[in-house]
């Protein structure tokens, strides 16, 4: 298999994942920069060129808000779950909780040879 297929594959995997984490993260304000460090900390590391982009097609889909606000002498824009992203979270993790089961019960399976 080709490396670049592989890489492919793996980024699709964590771009919904990365939703999911984003929209989990921001239940309480947050500025890009400690959203970053905060989801690096909890094991998924996203670079700025991913995880800022993703906040505004959010923001532009009606799932989250934003605010202008100077803290440490700097103007930050700090992001938080909208009411509307609030009830997509919802709905979106009772899917990943039904797909999580099935490639589970699927992967133990494979595991344990039966079909």
């Amino acid at each position: 298999m080709n490396p670049g297929s592989l890489e492919n594959l793996r980024l699709e995997l964590r771009r919904g994942s990365l939703v999911l984490a984003v929209l989990g993260s921001l239940k309480r304000e947050e500025c890009g920069y400690t959203l970053r460090k905060t989801l690096s900390e909890r094991g998924l590391a996203v670079d700025e060129g991913t995880l800022y982009p993703l906040m505004r097609r959010l923001e532009a889909q009606g799932l989250l808000t934003s605010v202008w606000r100077e803290q440490d002498k700097r103007n930050k824009r700090f992001y938080k779950l909208s009411p509307v992203g609030a009830e997509i979270l919802e709905q979106l993790l009772t899917e990943w909780r039904s797909i999580d089961a099935s490639l589970r019960t699927i992967l133990q399976e494979e595991t344990h040879g039966t079909r």
